[in-house]
């Protein structure tokens, strides 16, 4: 059988390309196949729950209730022998897909690996990270409840701050003023099949980059075997490391799904007049925790239809400020000399001190977002989400340019 494809197919020459490609061995090089085994929980459990989801906001009959059709068959796939774990599985594997996202984009900045020639998969990254966390956000309203469509309406009143632009852009992303009619179907086939596609396309093009380009690698390597990729075969040691990953995320996924339960839709009950209390995810929280620092009397009026104010300023300017930063990284870099190794801290301490401050001034403004539960005062809320990142900056340079010194 083989020697008939292989007279057909030339299956030799694509061993030789491709199944033969050498993958460095390195535990943070996982992550980026985490974000990908993470994915593809996500599109088998999507696949499951759209067989038993309506994508409808119109009132049906349920006992002696009426219900949002999407509400009532969200609790129908709770009643399905695996229906509610699968949506825990689904809820997690976002979570994770995001993390791994991100932990692979702090591995690849601070091994350097964004310089040329890497810089357009950082961007590929970070505009991965990006469609996901819009997926995420737009699956959050599907299930319909009370939670979810206050959740959703915090974004709605968000995006339509942006000056100039905002009411337009927000009702043409929301299908009008939410909670419209419509809504419901925008949002399900934005997180159906306009993201999905999207985020293929760029986890495509992201591996043919690094294919081609070859992977950054553990920097000891150098000294032996400069110029060539030190590891293992694609086939058959990665790959058995890499179908072990997978069935460890699944089984992780699933575990942690049977002993945590969240999102109860049951509990929220369907959308009311009232508000519940509601706090974004985790990767939403430090844009709730910003909003809370700002004071209140910083508006400026730009023109009658224009208007800065902390809404405006904490959910969009600031973000935005930092994202623009964050895309600029591999231009902002000193070096022109391309890279095949991964960096080490000590080697550019400043680098090192910027991005220990950038993660500590999320967890701070995280911390910040639940201010009022922990007993922490808005004024030193403000003192905190300056002093930590600064505090951070200083003591990771001192480490980092010691350790260099030291060496030297």
């Amino acid at each position: 059988m083989y020697k008939w494809l292989n007279e057909r197919l030339d299956l030799d020459r694509f061993n030789k390309k491709f199944l033969r490609k050498a993958f460095p061995v390195h535990p943070t090089y996982f992550f980026g196949e985490i974000a990908l085994f993470s994915f593809i929980i996500l599109v088998i459990t999507g696949i499951y729950l759209l067989f038993g989801y309506e994508a409808s906001s119109k009132l049906v009959e349920v006992g002696s209730q009426k219900l949002p059709a999407a509400y009532a068959s969200i609790l129908a796939i709770n009643a399905q022998p695996l229906g509610m774990i699968i949506r825990y599985v689904h809820h997690f594997a976002a979570h994770l897909f995001l993390a791994s996202i991100m932990l692979h984009l702090f591995r690849v900045y601070f091994s350097r690996s964004d310089k040329k020639p890497r810089e357009i998969n950082w961007w590929i990254g970070l505009l991965l990270l990006g469609s996901a966390i819009f997926a995420s956000f737009s699956g959050y309203l599907l299930p319909y409840d009370a939670f979810s469509v206050t959740a959703t309406n915090i974004g709605y009143y968000l995006a339509s701050q942006i000056p100039w632009i905002g009411h337009s852009l927000a009702n043409f992303v929301f299908n009008g003023a939410f909670p419209s009619p419509g809504v419901l179907p925008r949002f399900f086939a934005y997180h159906v099949v306009i993201m999905p596609l999207i985020i293929s396309l760029l986890l495509g093009a992201h591996l043919i980059i690094m294919v081609k380009q070859k992977h950054t690698q553990p920097k000891e390597n150098k000294k032996d075997y400069e110029g060539s990729i030190l590891g293992i075969p694609l086939w058959p040691q990665q790959t058995t490391l890499m179908i072990f990953l997978f069935l460890i995320t699944f089984g992780f996924l699933f575990i942690i799904a049977s002993f945590y339960p969240v999102h109860p839709s049951q509990y929220f009950g369907p959308p009311t007049n009232s508000t519940p209390m509601v706090k974004p995810d985790w990767y939403f929280l430090w844009i709730y925790g910003l909003l809370k620092i700002i004071p209140n009397t910083f508006v400026i009026h730009l023109s009658k239809s224009a208007v800065i104010d902390p809404e405006s300023i904490g959910g969009i300017i600031i973000p935005s400020i930092i994202m623009l930063f964050i895309v600029l990284v591999p231009i902002l870099s000193k070096s022109n000399q391309p890279t095949y190794y991964m960096e080490t801290p000590k080697s550019h301490p400043v680098r090192f001190a910027f991005g220990i401050a950038f993660i500590s001034f999320f967890i701070t403004l995280s911390v910040v977002a639940y201010q009022e539960n922990i007993g922490l005062s808005i004024s030193f809320s403000r003192i905190l989400a300056f002093l930590i990142p600064v505090l951070s900056w200083i003591i990771s340079y001192a480490l980092a340019k010691n350790k260099k010194t030291s060496k030297g």
